[in-house]
Order: structure tokens, then sequence, then C-alpha cells
């Protein structure tokens, strides 16, 4: 597994105060008692400063609605209750980056309407227009942004990579059993190995 500066882009995934901020209003549910179990957050500040280091492309992506919720899939068991808690409001604390991995200098930002990170955003275009072929991916949860995105990813042509202890998910069962199935169609791999990897 090597990476080259010209053609990679780390793509780190809602790492959003409702999503993985012990007060949010989802992490609540496994996220937050998760990453802090698996010092998960220092680890992913690591990947993106080791990214950075080597002047890789960084994007984040994050889930949003407007405050009137539109578009917003009403029938999505996931999404759906999302107004009726307000949930993922944009321009709001629930939708800014967790400070510890907020947007810095020159870093991309993409917000998403649905759970893939490719899915109506401008994503693919980016990594075209920057001759990327090569995916870090990164994110929360494991089940849902990052393995949606990874398969899309795949069927796009890119190459994958998922470091897996810069994922978060509600518990250890699920964030292993979605990792074991990405092998299929990514490489896996710890932060410890990726930070070996020369230009």
């Amino acid at each position: 597994m090597t990476f080259s500066q010209s053609s990679t882009a780390l793509i780190c995934i809602d790492f959003i105060n409702d999503i993985v901020h012990p007060d949010g209003k989802v992490a609540k549910h496994g996220n937050a008692d998760f990453i802090a179990r698996n010092d998960t957050l220092s680890k992913v500040e690591q990947l993106q400063t080791w990214a950075k280091n080597k002047d890789y492309l960084v994007i984040h992506v994050k889930i949003g609605f407007s405050d009137n919720y539109n578009p917003h899939p009403t029938t999505s068991p996931l999404f759906g209750s999302a107004k009726k808690n307000n949930i993922f409001v944009s321009d709001t604390w629930g939708t800014e980056f967790i400070a510890q991995l907020a947007n810095q200098g020159n870093d991309l930002l993409i917000e998403k309407r649905r759970v893939n990170a490719f899915y109506s955003t401008p994503l693919a275009d980016i990594l075209r227009s920057h001759n990327i072929s090569q995916l870090i991916l990164c994110g929360c949860a494991t089940d849902l942004a990052v393995q949606s995105t990874a398969r899309d990813a795949h069927d796009r042509d890119f190459i994958v990579t998922v470091v897996s202890d810069c994922c978060v998910a509600k518990n250890e069962d699920v964030h292993n059993s979605t990792l074991q199935l990405l092998t299929r169609i990514a490489s896996v791999t710890s932060l410890e190995t990726i930070l070996k990897q020369k230009i």
C-alpha cells in the first residue's frame, strides 16, 4: 500500500458535534462512548496532521439540513426523526466540526443531505478536478457513512483505504463486522500502518 502526493485525498466524514461530541444528540447513543474507549479523535487528529504534512488534499464532509429541513427524507429510518428532534441543522453548533478536528487552512468542506458523501454533492467532481485516484477514509459511522462512501468510491474506480481506528460506530461489534465486510472492496488498515507510509 503506497500513496502518491499528487493523487491522494483524505476524506473525513461527519465528525460534527451532534454525532461525536459527548453532548451531541446522536453521539449519546454510543458514538461518544466508543470514542472515549478508543481515543479515536486523537488518532484522527494524527491522521489529518500526517496528510497535511504530505500535502494531500483533505476534505471534510458533514450532514446538514436547512432549518426548514428541505430536502429532508421524512421516510428514512435514519433521518426521518431529525426534523422532530431538531438534529443536523446547518449553521448550528450541532453541525459544526468538533473543535479537535475543525476544518483548517486549505481543507475543503462539503455538506451532504444523505448518508453517502458522494450522493448529490460535488465530491466526485472535486476529486477528478484534482486528479485524485486514491482515497483514505475515516469517519462516523463505520457502518453508515464510511461504508456507504467506500462502496460508492469503489464503484467509481477509486482506490480506497479505510483507516480502521479512525472510524467510529455505536459499538465495537458493529465497527468490526463492518470493517470485515469492507475488506472485499477496500484496504482496511490501522493508523500505525498509515503513519509509516512514505511518498
